[in-house]
């Protein structure tokens, strides 16, 4: 099978397109073949090196067929043909201190990860442990592979931090990242819980996009000498009453605490390089009765709930359509991307 394999050097990566073996399945294994893949910021994160050890096939947003079964699956859990989704979790291990409590499987201290400690979503063929099988509902069976998979991880992160972040319907929500894959998410499925949407990144290019996606208003970091006094204005002295931090960069966590109004919560979504430290100052939290909390992917439970958004017309993924041999290039260009790309593989 074709495989990209992260190659990296001292200062950088890129990707190299190889034919590989096709994974061998164990009993309790299905074999999907790959339909289409989605390209996330975190597996740009994990090719460079810096947020662990990694296999050499990354990818985590994949959508496909199951081919082949164990001999142990049973036909209950999968039969050849089902369409599935293949997640950042591959497996978990049912019984940490996260799993047994509602909705931590997500944080489970065993967990498999797709391109981590598994092979993920960047080749023709993964397998997937049949406990863990994603199947794709069929009140979306006439959705396109290429739309369901930006969902798999970035929608359904979008979502889950919204479902927690406090606000109701009505309520300012700052998304800053929000030209992103999944900041861009976050700006539709906010939209479509009713929340008043202020989208933040850099660029006119990426304001055009927020606000096509359904951002209320839009501001340019580049164009405003003060972040907080601009939200303020826009929000008639309201504030918000969550922001999303999606980018991946100091400055969007340092600034996100002067957006909030009172009560407000600042939800981590965006990744930094482990070890970077974010100042904050104490007392403004405390006066203002501000929360931070974290979100990372969500459950199975929050992956179906993503899906139903997309059943109904609210929320549909700006795709752009491409090949796995584009991969060196979105390595390095995946951060000026409008929209998702979507690899699409041969069936």
């Amino acid at each position: 099978m074709k495989a990209a394999l992260v190659v990296r050097s001292k200062d950088s990566f890129t990707f190299e397109i190889n034919d590989v073996s096709i994974p061998e399945l164990s009993p309790t294994d299905v074999l999907v073949k790959l339909s289409v893949t989605g390209v996330c910021g975190t597996d740009m994160a994990l090719a460079s090196g810096k947020v662990g050890p990694t296999r050499q096939i990354l990818g985590h947003e994949g959508v496909g067929y199951i081919v082949a079964k164990g001999e142990a699956v049973s036909a209950s859990s999968a039969k050849i043909g089902d369409r599935v989704a293949i997640a950042w979790l591959r497996d978990i291990c049912g019984k940490c201190v996260f799993c047994l409590q509602p909705g931590g499987e997500a944080r489970c201290t065993a967990q498999l990860n797709s391109g981590r400690k598994i092979d993920g979503t960047f080749a023709e063929y993964t397998v997937v442990p049949e406990r863990y099988i994603i199947k794709i509902p069929e009140s979306i069976a006439a959705v396109e592979d290429q739309v369901i998979a930006p969902i798999v991880c970035g929608g359904v992160t979008a979502y889950k931090a919204l479902k927690i972040c406090g606000a109701v319907a009505g309520q300012w929500v700052a998304i800053s990242g929000a030209g992103g894959g999944v900041g861009s998410l976050a700006v539709q499925y906010a939209k479509a819980m009713g929340y008043r949407v202020l989208a933040i990144d850099a660029g006119s290019e990426k304001g055009r996009f927020t606000l096509s996606a359904g951002a209320e208003e839009y501001v340019d970091v580049l164009a405003t000498t003060n972040l907080a006094d601009e939200v303020m204005r826009i929000t008639q002295n309201r504030r918000a009453k969550a922001v999303l931090v999606c980018a991946g960069v100091s400055a969007a966590y340092e600034s996100a605490p002067r957006l909030l109004g009172p009560s407000g919560t600042m939800v981590c979504v965006g990744i930094l390089p482990p070890g970077q430290q974010v100042p904050y100052e104490p007392l403004l939290m405390i006066d203002n009765d501000l929360r931070i909390i974290s979100s990372s992917v969500g459950t199975r439970e929050d992956m179906y709930e993503a899906f139903e958004f997309v059943s109904r017309g609210l929320v549909r993924p700006v795709t752009t359509q491409k090949r796995l041999e584009d991969l060196p290039e979105l390595g390095r260009t995946l951060g000026q991307t409008i929209g998702k790309p979507v690899i699409r593989f041969k069936l």
